[in-house]
């Protein structure tokens, strides 16, 4: 029994020998080495947009600058702007034309946008009208103011008198100092007495009819001439024709 025991003990002890002599020649496995960290990411680059609005203008007036940034640490605009917030705009008024430079610069570098403003002169102003010379009321009277043109023996206001009497209402109304005469004429057809009647009946017609059109009638003074006073000598239908009328003179008539 003693024997067996120290037989298996000695078994046992060249067995751990084995072993140990076996891994003593065992081939040793390198182990690979941890890999490295990731590099950082680099830092993204600023990005900057400008606009200028309007962006043609006359010398003087002003423009709106405006401006969006991002990745920017800070931003700044020349000329005469400066340092600014990453987004905004502002108002600049350029003594000419101007190309506008925003720059955005951040940890991921610096970006530039511009924006142009054309200034151009404004237009010489036009030189003021001359002076045109004051019209006395006697003066614009005698170039403005028409006569009346009557038939053969009537005094009734026919369709061309009253186109020339309305025109002439609307000058004596915008004129209210005005003070005239209407004077009533004949041709040299009929009696010294008749035509001085016929005459009278033509001034007063075309009186009434400017007093219709608003013209007040203590402005207006009437006289009749009958055919002692006619416009032109010559007898005929034409030379007449210019006889008949009633004609209107600046002034009250002479003697009142």
């Amino acid at each position: 029994m003693r024997k067996n025991l120290f037989r298996l003990m000695f078994l046992l002890s060249v067995l751990g020998f084995v072993i140990t002599l076996g891994a003593c020649h065992k081939k040793k496995v390198a182990v690979a080495p941890p890999p490295p960290p990731p590099a950082p990411a680099a830092p993204a680059s600023p990005i900057i947009s400008l606009t200028a609005e309007p962006a043609t203008i006359e010398k003087g007036q002003s423009v709106t600058l405006s401006w969006a940034s991002q990745n920017a640490t800070e931003v700044s605009i020349e000329p005469e702007v400066g340092k600014v917030q990453a987004t905004g705009s502002t108002t600049v008024t350029p003594a000419g034309s101007t190309t506008y430079v925003a720059t955005a610069t951040g940890p991921g570098g610096t970006q530039s946008a511009s924006a142009r403003v054309t200034v151009t002169m404004p237009p010489p102003e036009a030189a003021p009208p001359p002076a045109q010379p004051k019209v006395t009321e006697e003066e614009l009277f005698s170039t403005k103011i028409q006569d009346a043109y009557f038939d053969y023996d009537k005094s009734d206001i026919r369709p061309d008198a009253q186109q020339a009497l309305t025109a002439d209402a609307e000058i004596l109304k915008g004129n209210p100092s005005i003070v005239f005469t209407i004077e009533g004429h004949c041709d040299e057809r009929g009696s010294e007495e008749y035509n001085l009647g016929l005459g009278d009946r033509r001034a007063t017609a075309a009186k009434n009819f400017l007093v219709n059109l608003g013209v007040t009638a203590n402005r207006i003074f009437t006289i009749s001439y009958g055919k002692d006073r006619p416009f032109c000598t010559e007898h005929t239908e034409e030379c007449w024709q210019q006889n008949r009328r009633a004609h209107l003179v600046f002034g009250r008539p002479s003697g009142r």
